[in-house]
């Protein structure tokens, strides 16, 4: 037996087969590991984007609540990503609250997300300059 070549089914060779399955795995492993990392980076834009839209709904509704700036900025920035940017404004009766936040990443991987919220001040809800539980006389 010794100096035969050992063949498969068919009349393959088993020696041959070896550098193929190393050639393969060469080119297979770093295809893999780049999925995987465009996977998980792909998990963590969606958690920051999340995470701005709470940020904006968050702020929104504590500028509606009449709160100071501050506070409004505070309850935005507690949610949102880092190195997050709010602005917040107000138009009319709607307070506007705009959260931006860049994604990590090289080149054309980084984007910036944005969410925007609006919410009604509560000082224009009712109107009539009634009070709670104020009733209309005849």
């Amino acid at each position: 037996m010794r100096g035969r070549r050992r063949t498969g089914g068919l009349g393959r060779s088993w020696c041959g087969d070896r550098g193929a399955v190393t050639a393969e795995a060469a080119v297979v492993i770093p295809v893999l590991v780049v999925f995987a990392m465009a996977l998980l980076w792909a998990l963590v834009a969606a958690a920051d984007q999340i995470r701005c839209v709470d940020a904006a709904r968050a702020g929104a509704r504590a500028a509606a609540r009449s709160e100071p700036e501050a506070a409004v900025l505070a309850a935005a920035r507690d949610t949102a990503p880092r190195r997050a940017r709010v602005e917040v404004g107000r138009a009319g009766d709607l307070w506007r609250v705009r959260v931006e936040a860049p994604t990590p990443g090289p080149g054309v991987l980084s984007l910036t997300l944005r969410a925007e919220a609006v919410a009604l001040a509560e000082d224009t809800v009712g109107g009539g300059g009634h009070g709670v539980g104020d009733v209309d006389g005849p």
